[in-house]
């Protein structure tokens, strides 16, 4: 076998030690030829830079001098890595300073690395990394967990090929790998890993930066690392190429050995792979892994490898505007040591370097981006510009957003510090303080039990996380306060109100239907849309599986049963009862508001709360309570509702609120809009002996102590009593004349030493004395010009009876009205005055009286003030009258809206109306044909014994009430 030719032989005579290579390998298994030809393989693959100092090329030209390796520098422990070296003047791809490396760590292995990096290395492996990407000639370590990467890495370093490619991920995830290339930007950082830590499940590496690539395409795991070689043709032909001298050398490979099947060739190439092999330069490592090295089975959808180029900056020149940007970057970078001591020991020496350095626009334009926490994609942006003003641009915004953060960073950082030594000293006179205190036995109460008691009140109850920090903070504040102090008392009154609230604490509902409707028939007669929804309220929340808080509003007349309907309800849903006016509500933190009293004596969080009266709010000086109302009955709201004393938030939301009115036009819209309105009408004289007979005259005997035989109400002294003595449409008057009654009842009891009294008619003068009303008919017979009117007022309907009468002659018809009238009432009279003209000359054109005559009209009782636009059809009728000089039928009653053309609009109030008309025993009623529904809902005993005509214009009350 000839003998290997010797290095110096392969460097000067390249084409006769190919030839010997060649007789080498014809001469050898293909183990065997791995290990003979490594020295001569090392001989002759040369880095760019050339085979050694003054050697020639294989056309004859000298090679220039190759730099000498500098001492390795140590690395700085900064936020990032930096090379304080000088670089040459152009170009981001010239190769870093060997100073740039760091110090060899006994827990890494140091790579042997070339004299130089190669300026083209095309294909590379790619490490996808987080947050800020690598700028050139900085160090960065990097950790590598992807089993394939890692096995990627293990073995380009282990051919000695350290190097890869770093690239920023669009998307932030914490894999190294990615399954695309749009996954990351296209321009990253080629990077040689100068040490390498193996950790099994993970590589530990320390990279070195040194130009900017940009990814080309992509490539599998298997591509070429950067020699320009081609995959063997066969196991017998063996094609070795050599970049230095641009030269290649193909040999067919003699084999004794017989042909081997495709299964045998892949079972030798894992034995040759899996066999260790000593250390060689790069060169032979590349063609032979060429040659023999197979990969693993690359991980599906993983991108390990990518074909890059390198990225040039544009030439620039050194303008009077570059040269400010950077003394501008110099000064900013300088302002920032200043002040963050973090940069000062990575930044103070490469600036501190000398001009050559400072003054290199490409060095600082990197310098700038790298020391700023700015986002990714900005910094991003710098490392893929290729215009140097434009570099240094965004790097100088980016370092003066970084000054400006730095100086607020600081501010901060010297407040809290400021904060902390004065919260300190103040907590340390406070302990000598208080053991001055002790010693001189001043301190007579005992906080530590004051607090004790305030955590044991809280103890179990689901105290929210903005509510216990506050009571933390009073009682940590009460510990330093004195006990004779003022302001001792109002924190202890303040935690004792705060922590005697109910957090988290419910009372169990009852949610059966059967026992809540009979409680509730047991404590009222009627209220059927009330009781109604009521039960609704509680099919709902067993549904639901929970209850719910509710706003109800019942408004109707006094005395009716609104107050005392909602402690039935608290009663049938086995909630508590709370009941308070709007006037307490407070605006300064003198006490707690009313909400919170309620909370406190109730000691539940879904209590029933009533406010009464909610019609009747005032403003006064203290400021207007419907602002507080507002937000304390928005169901949206009073989940948080915030009380002015606590000044903490407080859940309101499982509460049934319950207001109380009996008109709805002084209640505010916004207050209106968040209630659900249900009316509760007045009682007739059949519903009032109900009443009285099953609720009132039971109670009223308990009161006062009589037993039920020993005193007796016939049915006609009620009767009596009700029509005399109590019209109103409630039942509060009638209680209090039926207590009288009791009271003088047991008076006779004791005195004239009687078993049995009894009330009938003739005998209840004189428990109640002479009656009040004599008759709901002001006239029994109505003279031309006087009809009766049906009203309704808060205390219920009425009739109303229109007088007009002629005071004597006018040339134009004069007209003039008096009762109290109000501004609706002023206009409808007004248009049934020109509407009558208008009818009265269609029916008869001879008749002028209104036009010749001043007419008086007046509406009885002159102290009550009136107003609405009900009444337009009897002020037609009774002008009409008077001016035909003809009465109108006597038991005839009517209301209704008058328009200009004579239609009949609807109005309200229409179950008080018919009340009243049946208690003045009117028989005909005229209501509009709009309200025909409003009639029908009327219970049976009501619509009973009235004869009601629904009109739509008045052409249809004209026969009615003029039927001659």
């Amino acid at each position: 076998m000839p003998s290997l030719p010797s290095p110096l032989f392969c460097q000067f005579f390249p084409r006769m030690a190919t030839k010997l290579l060649q007789a080498c390998v014809r001469c050898s298994r293909l183990h065997a030829r791995r290990q003979l030809c490594r020295p001569a393989a090392a001989a002759l693959y040369l880095p760019p830079g050339g085979p050694a100092a003054g050697g020639l090329l294989p056309t004859g030209r000298r090679l220039p001098a190759a730099p000498a390796p500098a001492p390795a520098a140590a690395v700085t422990p900064a936020r990032r890595w930096m090379s304080t070296e000088p670089p040459p003047e152009e170009g981001d791809g010239d190769a870093p300073p060997a100073s740039a490396e760091p110090p060899v760590s006994p827990s890494f292995h140091q790579l042997p690395a070339a004299v130089t990096v190669p300026e083209v290395w095309p294909n590379l492996p790619v490490i996808a990394i987080n947050r800020n990407p690598v700028f050139p000639r900085f160090i960065k370590i990097v950790e590598v967990t992807n089993r394939s990467l890692m096995d990627l890495i293990r073995r380009k370093v282990k051919l000695n090929q350290p190097y890869a490619g770093i690239f920023l991920k669009k998307v932030e995830n914490d894999d190294e790998v990615v399954s695309r290339l749009s996954e990351i930007h296209p321009v990253g950082t080629f990077v040689q890993i100068h040490e390498l830590q193996d950790l099994g499940d993970k590589l530990r590496m320390i990279v070195m930066a040194h130009r900017r690539i940009r990814a080309v395409r992509p490539l599998p795991e298997d591509a070429d690392s950067g020699l320009d070689t081609a995959p063997p043709v066969s196991d017998n032909v063996l094609k070795l190429n050599f970049p230095a001298f641009r030269a290649s050398v193909t040999s067919p490979v003699e084999s004794d050995e017989p042909p081997m099947s495709g299964l045998q060739r892949r079972r030798r190439r894992r034995r040759v792979q899996d066999s260790p092999a000593p250390a060689a330069p790069a060169q032979e490592e590349q063609e032979t892994a060429e040659q023999e090295q197979e990969p693993p089975q690359q991980q599906s959808g993983d991108l390990l490898m990518v074909r890059v180029e390198n990225v040039t900056h544009e030439k620039f020149e050194h303008t009077e505007e570059v040269k400010a940007l950077t003394q501008e970057i110099v000064k900013t970078v300088r302002d920032i040591i200043a002040l963050n001591p973090l940069y000062r020991e990575s930044v103070q020496q490469m600036v501190a370097q000398g001009q050559r350095v400072v003054d290199n626009p490409v060095y600082l334009s990197d310098l700038g981006a790298a020391l700023t926490a700015s986002e990714p994609d900005e910094v991003q942006q710098v490392l893929e510009e290729t215009n140097i003003p434009k570099r240094l641009r965004l790097a100088l915004a980016m370092l003066k957003k970084e000054f400006e953060l730095s100086k607020l960073q600081q501010k901060i950082g010297r407040e809290v510090e400021e904060k902390v030594k004065t919260q300190h000293r103040k907590f340390m006179l406070n302990e000598q303080l208080k053991v001055i205190k002790k010693e001189l036995g001043l301190e007579k109460d005992d906080k530590q039990a004051i607090e004790e008691k305030f955590r044991e009140r809280i103890k179990g109850k689901q105290v929210p996380k903005d509510v216990m920090e506050v009571i933390e903070e009073e009682i940590g504040k009460l510990g330093f306060l004195d006990n004779h102090s003022m302001e001792f008392n109002v924190t202890r009154n303040y935690l004792d109100w705060l922590t005697g609230l109910p957090f988290g604490a419910h009372s169990e509902e009852r949610l059966d239907l059967d026992v809540a409707s009979e409680i509730l028939d047991e404590d009222h007669y009627g209220m059927e849309d009330v009781k109604k929804r009521i039960l609704e309220f509680i099919a709902v929340s067993k549904l639901k599986g929970g209850t719910h808080g509710k706003i109800l509003c019942f408004h109707g007349p006094p005395g009716v049963g609104k107050t005392s309907i909602a402690r039935s309800i608290a009663r049938a849903l086995n909630r508590e009862y709370f009941r308070f006016s709007v006037g307490g509500m407070t605006y300064v933190g003198a006490m707690p508001g009313k909400m919170i009293q309620c909370l406190k004596k109730v000691k539940t969080e879904n209590p029933l709360v009533l406010i009464d009266e909610v019609d009747k709010i005032g403003k006064g000086y203290q400021g207007d309570p419907t602002s507080a109302l507002l937000e304390l009955l928005d169901p949206e709201q009073n989940a948080n509702f915030l009380d002015h004393y606590l000044d903490v938030p407080v859940d309101l939301s499982k509460v049934l609120f319950i207001c109380t009115a009996n008109v709805l036009d002084t209640i505010p819209d916004p207050l209106r809009d968040r209630m659900e309105m249900i009316e509760v009408s007045g009682y007739v004289a059949e519903e009032k002996l109900n009443i009285a007979r099953q609720y009132i005259i039971p109670q009223a005997r308990t009161d006062t102590g009589v037993k039920e035989e020993s005193v007796t109400i016939t049915d006609g002294a009620l009767g009596t009593l009700i029509r005399s003595y109590c019209r109103e449409s409630g039942v509060r008057n009638l209680q209090k004349q039926i207590e009288k009654i009791m009271r003088k009842a047991a008076f006779k009891l004791v005195k004239e030493d009687a078993e049995t009294l009894t009330v009938d008619t003739t005998s209840l003068t004189e428990y109640v004395g002479k009656p009040i009303f004599t008759s709901d008919r002001m006239y029994q017979q109505t003279p031309p010009g006087v009809v009766c009117g049906l009203a309704w007022t808060a205390m219920g309907g009425s009739t109303l009876y229109i007088e007009s009468s002629a005071v004597g002659e006018s040339k134009r018809g004069a007209f003039e009205a008096t009762g109290r009238l109000g501004d609706v009432m002023k206009e409808s009279i007004q248009i049934a005055h020109s509407y009558c003209k208008k009818l009265l000359t269609s029916l008869e054109p001879g008749n002028t009286f209104l036009d010749t005559n001043r007419v008086h009209l007046h509406i009885p009782e002159g102290a009550t003030p009136k107003d609405g636009p009900s009444a337009g059809c009897t002020l037609v009728t009774a002008l009409l009258s008077l001016a035909r000089d003809q009465p109108v039928r006597q038991d005839l009653a009517m209301t209704g809206e008058l328009s200009l053309t004579g239609k009949i609009l609807p109005v309200g109030g229409i179950k008080e109306k018919v009340i009243a008309a049946k208690r003045a025993d009117i028989k005909i009623i005229c209501l509009p044909e709009e309200n025909r529904k409003d009639f029908d809902d009327l219970p049976h005993f009501i619509r009973e014994g009235i004869e009601v005509h629904f009109v739509s214009h008045y052409t249809d009350i004209l026969p009615i009430a003029f039927p001659s």
